[in-house]
């Protein structure tokens, strides 16, 4: 499949990628450690099939020096020795986010404890508005079938700056 409509090409498009991008800067400013920050980014966008967001997120994670070892390990983070107690929290809440069609209570109480047990508010609400910036952000990028394979670290903010 062809991508349908350049999100980057278009005026609309264009100003409300700009706006977008203001409310992840909220999130990339905020106490949320970096990496945390692109290993959830990189799982919803897993579970949601989004290959722009996937190559976005891992492209981005190493060139901040995240391993490649943990970056191939994400999507099955639960059988792997790679992740620490915070960051296996901050994992099974961007499941639980991005699948709230799959549980009635969408995240459960024990991923919410865990959450608490290791973030601060300032970080939860950091968690919970990433969770759901990723899961907007993978539904354009598939609604168009935007493509991944072509993206280079700095790239987003390269084709947002100068726009108002």
């Amino acid at each position: 499949m062809e991508t349908r409509f350049d999100m980057f090409g278009n005026e609309l498009a264009l100003k409300f990628a700009k706006r977008f991008a203001n409310a992840g800067a909220v999130i990339t400013d905020s106490p949320l450690p970096a990496s945390i920050q692109e290993l959830v980014s990189l799982r919803a966008s897993q579970i949601n099939g989004c290959g722009w967001c996937v190559d976005m997120h891992t492209k981005e994670a190493a060139a901040h020096g995240e391993s490649a070892e943990r970056l191939n390990l994400v999507a099955v983070w639960r059988e792997t020795t790679v992740f620490d107690a915070a960051e296996r929290a901050a994992l099974a809440f961007a499941e639980e986010g991005t699948r709230l069609a799959d549980a009635h209570q969408g995240v459960s109480d024990e991923t919410w404890a865990a959450v608490r047990k290791h973030y601060d508010d300032d970080r939860i609400a950091a968690l919970v508005a990433l969770v759901s910036l990723i899961n907007a952000a993978n539904r354009m990028a598939v609604i168009v079938h935007q493509k991944g394979g072509s993206y280079r670290p700095g790239m987003f903010d390269a084709a947002l700056a100068g726009q108002s």
